[in-house]
């Protein structure tokens, strides 16, 4: 591998292990406040832990799945980010 692809793998991971973190200290104020601004952070943190989830992992699956496929996960997993910050956006605005 590359150095680049080995810094995006890490920087993936990264993000994952993070995101994950936070998204389940998330849930657990979310169990302790019962503020639903709180499960949309959630749902907004588990979208970046996904995202780098399906980064982590293109180049592990593409021998199997093939590497248009694998793109086409990537790239379309951009839609988790935009997700990711429109549901922080919706719970700083919400009453």
């Amino acid at each position: 591998m590359t150095l680049a692809a080995l810094l995006e793998q890490y920087v993936s991971l990264g993000i994952f292990l993070v995101a994950g973190a936070l998204s389940v200290f998330s849930y657990l104020a979310w169990r302790r406040e019962r503020d639903s601004r709180m499960r949309i952070v959630t749902a907004g943190y588990a979208m970046f832990a996904v995202y780098g989830l399906v980064v982590f992992l293109e180049y592990p699956l593409m021998p199997y799945l093939g590497a248009e496929t694998v793109e086409l996960l990537e790239h379309g997993g951009a839609i988790l980010i935009l997700g990711g910050l429109l549901t922080f956006f919706i719970a700083l605005t919400r009453d």
